[in-house]
């Protein structure tokens, strides 16, 4: 198996966020990467940087996962915030277009509020650098995948299931695991992505809503409990030519490895009876009962049984990292969950 990282991923850092209306530690910073890093190790793993960071391929294919608007917002938006009097070190937005706005501002404040869904994404000096890194390495292990590799794994951070076309949130900005679903798509006619982590990967379901071609699955705590609140009923089941392609199995908040596996075989299941060529896992490892996330109770072993579980389907895979934040078991999950993909 081949892993990636791209080191320049670090340079987006920001210290807190807004919980509760109260400015936080961030748990979506660089430690998690030489969390995940370290668990790699553990088990005789290492990471290999891509060979480029940024490219013309790169922002081609981010174009058909994103708004023109939206990637030229966060490239740019640091320096024009900047330059309003009085504006704060990071973009951070104070208005949002709740109930959906009639027109695109052309102000930064208003921009901010428009793209930046949440609270969960504050934007930096040398945010972009570190946000493209992780969709770099996104695409390496999509394309060494389609290069023969055989399963591959990139360690994204920020992570990406959150960020729809056009707007960021949950501490997501690009969209790494339908990035890699876009590189695959280049070759497989049929392409799955499949989610598991804590929470429902809104951003990518409304990328792929209206695509019968790319079919989309996630298990996650109820959002009528948890964020993103406002999608991941089982009512979604995508629209036009998408409808049937997209498939949401909520939890009870508080679910334990159990009803998790239980829900995986028949989120699998549905899967399966869309016959994709490949596959892209949304790998999230905040289910565990310890992750300051604070929504499942798994165990370290519950992620090896996924990581088994996966390893059947024997389809071209690519393993993209979501969330998973840091507690002493983040490393441990992710070996577990690696060790069992590959056979323990």
């Amino acid at each position: 198996m081949k892993l990636f990282y791209h080191p320049d991923q670090e340079r987006h850092a920001p210290k807190t966020f807004l919980v509760r209306g109260q400015p936080t530690p961030s748990p979506e910073g660089p430690v998690r990467a030489e969390l995940l890093a370290g668990g790699l190790a553990t088990v005789g793993l290492s990471l290999t940087a891509p060979t480029e960071m940024d490219s013309p391929t790169l922002r081609s294919r981010l174009a058909q996962v994103h708004t023109p608007r939206y990637l030229a917002f966060l490239e740019t938006i640091h320096e024009r915030w900047r330059e309003l009097p009085g504006a704060s070190e990071l973009v951070s937005p104070n208005v949002h277009p709740c109930g959906g706005g009639h027109h695109y501002p052309r102000h930064p404040v208003g921009q901010a509020g428009w793209h930046l869904h949440d609270m969960a994404c504050p934007v930096g000096a040398d945010s972009f650098t570190g946000i493209l890194a992780s969709a770099a390495t996104a695409q390496a292990a999509a394309e060494a995948l389609l290069g023969g590799h055989g399963t591959t794994y990139a360690l994204c951070r920020p992570p990406g299931h959150h960020a729809g076309p056009d707007r960021a949130g949950g501490f997501c900005f690009l969209n790494n695991s339908a990035l890699a679903a876009t590189v695959l798509r280049e070759h497989f006619s049929r392409v799955a992505i499949l989610d598991v982590d804590l929470h429902h990967g809104n951003g990518t379901q409304d990328i792929f809503y209206y695509r019968g071609d790319v079919w989309t699955g996630s298990l996650h705590v109820d959002p009528a409990d948890f964020y993103p609140f406002f999608w991941g009923g089982v009512n979604e089941e995508g629209m036009g030519e998408g409808l049937g392609a997209n498939v949401n199995l909520p939890l009870p908040l508080g679910s334990d490895g159990l009803v998790f596996h239980e829900a995986l075989d028949a989120l699998i299941h549905r899967m399966e009876a869309f016959r994709p060529e490949a596959m892209v896992v949304a790998l999230g490892l905040d289910a565990h009962r310890d992750d300051p996330l604070a929504g499942m109770a798994l165990e370290t072993a519950d992620f090896r049984a996924i990581g088994r579980r996966l390893a059947k389907l024997s389809l071209p895979t690519v393993l993209v990292q979501e969330g998973g934040y840091p507690t002493e078991h983040l490393g441990e999950n992710l070996a577990a969950f690696l060790t069992g993909y590959i056979g323990d």
